[in-house]
């Protein structure tokens, strides 16, 4: 009895000391900020088309479905063209700055504002890469994905360093961007309010993510002790974790469902699958490569049943690291594939973002040392000022290699 308590003990411990796995959460917010932002520049002279006031889906026949669905979408707002610009632009701003990490809490919630009033206004246009977006646009919300390689990780540094020198006092008085960023919103927030334009289960979620960033702001700069940003810290971590949590059994759902769907398809089981659409003019922007590796009988009958045991095996496979590490790499490189065969880019990083969440952590950690030895590199050579050595970051239970979601790497 008293090891299961200990057990018990120690998992609520780990759930709520850190906000576990900081650089798949940040790998997450910056593959589906990139893919999403890509999408949007590549769309944009098709914008009218696609979610504007061209779309085949007339505004008038949104606006009687997302009356009865009750989906989000500030597009049914009003059906000026300089509303759908302004939207877009909207669109397009927050997703850089969530893929920089420029105000993650604030700019995460903005993006899931852009992606719901895009997709929810033009439900027909989406494919499966457009669904993955959907759903992790909301959980993004509700994790800690600017810990690292992001710029708040930066300013947080500089925060750290100023305080070590003591000058505290006016490191933490210089933040002035973040409680006037609040208060426009809130601003914002209230004349939609007062305009009707929210309501009901939306109308809470909105406020009440607006109430949380000021009181986390209040807290951390006129709390008298710790106690209140202890508190505040052990609710965000546990909510950061219950977000990754979800987005691994996301991820695994997703896998495991096409993978049983398809063993019930007659030609996935005779391993034919992949000949067809490699034939159809859709999916075949370099056709001399689609019919190279459809001429290859072998190839495609391994291609077939090799993608269905995959997307089977791989929610079974997270409980050896080993097996989940090669199984991850090879899904990757298949969407890789997908991305360049099939002509579905979006659709492949948007999988590939969401696989990165089961990524070892030393493996990203490694990655960053030679993206930022890069960086160094590219700046010498350009005659820029060489940075010193970066700070070692402090062994806690943020930065240290055990620290990752899920299963040991």
């Amino acid at each position: 009895m008293n090891h299961f308590a200990l057990l018990i003990s120690r998992g609520i411990t780990r759930v709520t000391e850190a906000a576990l796995g900081p650089y798949q959460s940040a790998v997450i917010r910056i593959g589906f900020a990139a893919t999403w932002l890509l999408f949007l520049l590549r769309e944009f002279p098709h914008r009218q088309e696609m979610y504007g006031p061209d779309a085949p889906w007339a505004w008038d026949l949104a606006q009687q479905l997302i009356a009865n669905n009750h989906a989000f979408t500030a597009l049914m707002w009003s059906d000026s063209q300089v509303w759908f610009e302004i939207v877009y632009a909207l669109a397009v701003v927050s997703s850089a700055l969530l893929l920089l990490g420029w105000r993650t809490r604030t700019m995460s919630v903005l993006f899931m504002i852009g992606v719901l009033s895009l997709q929810n206004r033009s439900i027909f246009m989406g494919d499966g890469g457009d669904n993955v977006i959907h759903l992790m646009s909301i959980y993004l919300v509700f994790t800690r994905c600017g810990q690292v390689w992001s710029l708040d990780a930066r300013r947080a540094r500089r925060t750290d360093d100023a305080r070590a020198r003591g000058e505290l006092p006016r490191a933490t008085g210089a933040d002035r961007v973040g409680p006037v960023l609040w208060a426009v919103l809130g601003l914002a927030l209230a004349v939609a309010t007062g305009a009707g334009r929210l309501s009901g289960g939306w109308l809470t979620v909105f406020w009440g993510l607006w109430a949380v960033q000021g009181l986390w702001w209040l807290v951390g700069r006129r709390a008298r002790s710790a106690e209140p940003r202890i508190l505040l810290d052990v609710v965000a971590n546990t909510v950061h974790n219950a977000a990754m949590f979800v987005i691994m059994a996301e991820a695994c759902l997703i896998y495991s469902t096409a993978g049983w769907y398809k063993i019930q398809g007659s030609r996935w089981q005779d391993g034919t699958a992949v000949y067809y659409p490699l034939h159809l003019d859709y999916f075949s922007p370099w056709p001399a490569l689609s019919d190279l590796l459809a001429s290859h009988g072998i190839m495609v009958m391994l291609v077939t049943y090799g993608t269905v045991m995959a997307q089977v095996a791989f929610p079974f496979t997270l409980f050896n690291r080993r097996v989940k590490n090669v199984l991850l790499g090879v899904m990757m490189v298949e969407h890789a594939a997908i991305a360049v065969i099939l002509g579905l880019p979006f659709f492949s990083l948007a999988m590939i973002a969401a696989d990165a969440v089961f990524l070892p952590t030393p493996f990203l950690r490694r990655l960053g040392g030679w993206a930022a030895r890069a960086r160094r590199e590219l700046s010498s050579r350009r005659g820029g000022t060489l940075p010193g050595p970066r700070k070692q970051e402090p062994r806690t239970e943020e930065t240290t290699e055990h620290t990752h979601v899920g299963f040991t790497a």
